[in-house]
């Protein structure tokens, strides 16, 4: 595999308000063609940790638009961008600056005896890490936040930055569109996986999604090898995101392949967390990726400057979340697979504070 397949999610979303929870049921209501792209997502998913979906609701001039704002607003001098920090709340919310986030693969030993293990050949290895990530992120909170909760720092209100214009408005509007895609993408795999299709998105319901993009200022970083996003998976449910104007995005395969996570035009990249791991008790492995300048980075840092485009490298990348207090576990099926005990009742919420301190942060998801 080179490039993933693209899944098009147009037909479901045209009947998805039609259709029975019942799996036995929606085998006949969904027809061959829907059932067979289910299956096919699901597949994808579990031996990709990733998968690239086309919906019909998000257009790629909604993510131009998107990154624009974005670009201004990373292109904002540091001092502005310093008080939407949020260190008390491990970041998860408001601005993370260049150099806080840690790469999973420097800290976590079995990690790195992952990589040995499964990526042999030069070509599979990841990059060198010899320090924390160059990337900016902004975190801002989508969806509602449950009034009761164990865990308070994990569903912070958003932090709004102080006169720029249309902030709320286009971040909710991408946050909101990015969210209702990953719902019709959680439908779609648990009916894939033969779940009843609210399995993944009744636990999904006020959980604290974010939209998380990422910014890079390829002007200092722009050599060729720099590492923006060190190797590592999310911890969460599901990432979903839009095509960065700038190449670098590298995933890595079930059985060790490394692909270049290339967006096609109006497509949607997702990627597996650790959270939905935990529900398919190990079957679908949280994806591992890493961002770093390529050679094909560095044409389109040419092409920009030619253009007098922005050399910020964003990212239009949204979180889908459990809900904190949902208890995690392999799910019907999944809990009689041989790897079920690898994975133990543990609540969403609890795992994500566990990452973070890990990480001793503050936060690493990309």
């Amino acid at each position: 595999m080179k490039l993933l397949p693209v899944i098009d999610m147009t037909g479901y979303v045209a009947v998805m308000d039609k259709l029975d929870g019942e799996p036995s049921k929606l085998k006949e209501q969904l027809g061959p063609e829907l059932t067979e792209s289910c299956k096919q997502l699901a597949q994808v998913l579990s031996e990709a940790g990733a998968v690239v979906v086309k919906d019909p609701r998000c257009s790629a001039e909604e993510n131009k638009q998107f990154i624009e704002m974005m670009e201004r607003y990373y292109e904002s001098p540091v001092e502005y961008k310093r008080p939407q920090e949020r260190p008390s709340l491990r970041y998860q919310v408001g601005i993370t600056p260049e150099k806080v986030e840690v790469p999973r693969a420097m800290v976590d030993e079995k990690l790195q005896e992952k990589i040995r293990a499964m990526c042999v050949s030069k070509e599979s290895q990841p990059a060198t890490l010899i320090g924390p990530d160059l990337k900016w992120r902004y975190m801002w909170s989508v969806g509602p936040r449950p009034s009761k909760t164990q865990f308070k720092e994990l569903n912070a209100a958003p932090v709004i930055p102080e006169g720029f214009p249309g902030w709320v408005e286009t971040m909710n509007s991408w946050g909101y569109k990015m969210m209702a895609a990953t719902e019709v993408v959680a439908e779609m795999l648990a009916i894939g996986y033969g779940l009843p299709k609210d399995a993944f998105t009744s636990l999904m319901k006020q959980g604290p999604h974010l939209l998380g993009p990422t910014g890079s200022d390829l002007q200092s970083y722009g050599q060729e090898g720099a590492v923006l996003a060190g190797y590592h998976f999310d911890t969460h449910f599901l990432t979903i995101h839009g095509k960065s104007r700038f190449p670098g995005l590298n995933l890595w395969l079930k059985n060790g392949q490394k692909i270049e996570g290339t967006i096609p035009e109006g497509c949607l990249l997702v990627q597996a967390g650790k959270q939905m791991e935990y529900l398919t008790g190990g079957d679908c492995m949280a994806g591992l990726h890493e961002v770093i300048v390529t050679d094909k980075t560095i044409e389109a840092i040419k092409q920009a400057k030619e253009q007098n485009r922005s050399l910020w490298r964003v990212s239009s990348t949204f979180f889908a979340h459990i809900a904190s207090d949902a208890v995690l576990k392999p799910l019907g099926h999944f809990a009689e697979s041989p790897l079920a005990s690898n994975y133990p009742p543990i609540y969403a919420g609890e795992l994500m504070e566990q990452e973070l301190s890990f990480l001793n942060l503050k936060g690493n998801e990309a």
